[in-house]
């Protein structure tokens, strides 16, 4: 698996490592609490289809994880939400037919990422905290994947109901600032510069890079 996270950690010993890939090899793919909430289930649910592709991901290569993927991540999030906000006010000026691009866009964008990033299976394990937390309308779901060569990885996610399911709209990363925000700076100049038009060509050019 190679997974692109800023705040990894050198990586342990070979003790340690040795250890972990144990622990990994007897646990299972999904440490699952018993009377999930159903914020957390749709997280479980989300990382089971990230180990299954992940387990096929070779042999399916990065377009194929795409396909795989894509049902995943269009039920676990609130695409049209997350595309709005990374857009932010310039959102409002668009046509109803830029809007649907964009979130096209932008959806081929997050499956590619998950394709590219998580690409095969060395044991991970993914854990999720059955305490969930309520913030205002949303609930903050977190877990933590563990591998046998980096340190833990801390993953918030932010959710809210939508339709009577619970959609992820953010990310946080070891507890970093959020992947919306971020991705809100990096396509500003784009938005600001071209449009609509331009940030689908731009999800488009990063969406092609990720799977060569």
């Amino acid at each position: 698996m190679r997974v692109t996270l800023k705040s990894f950690a050198p990586p342990p010993s070979a003790l340690s490592v040795a250890v972990l890939a144990l622990a990994l090899c007897l646990a299972p793919n999904i440490v699952s609490a018993a009377d999930t909430d159903p914020a957390a289930g749709q997280i479980e649910s989300f990382d089971s289809a990230l180990i299954a592709t992940m387990k096929a991901g070779e042999s399916l290569g990065v377009k194929g994880r795409m396909r795989k993927l894509e049902p995943a991540v269009e039920h676990a999030f609130n695409l049209p939400a997350m595309a709005q906000y990374a857009v932010g006010p310039a959102w409002a000026k668009f046509s109803d037919a830029d809007k649907a691009a964009v979130i096209e866009a932008f959806k081929r964008y997050s499956v590619a990422s998950y394709a590219s990033n998580f690409s095969s299976f060395s044991g991970e394990v993914f854990t999720v905290d059955p305490k969930v937390e309520e913030r205002g309308p949303d609930k903050l779901v977190r877990t933590r994947l563990v591998t046998a060569h980096h340190a833990p990885v801390d993953i918030v996610y932010r959710m809210r109901l939508s339709g009577g399911s619970w959609k992820i709209i953010d990310i946080f990363y070891q507890g970093s600032i959020s992947q919306l925000t971020t991705r809100r700076s990096d396509f500003a100049a784009t938005v600001n510069s071209g449009g609509a038009s331009a940030l689908v060509a731009h999800l488009n050019a990063l969406t092609e890079k990720l799977t060569k």
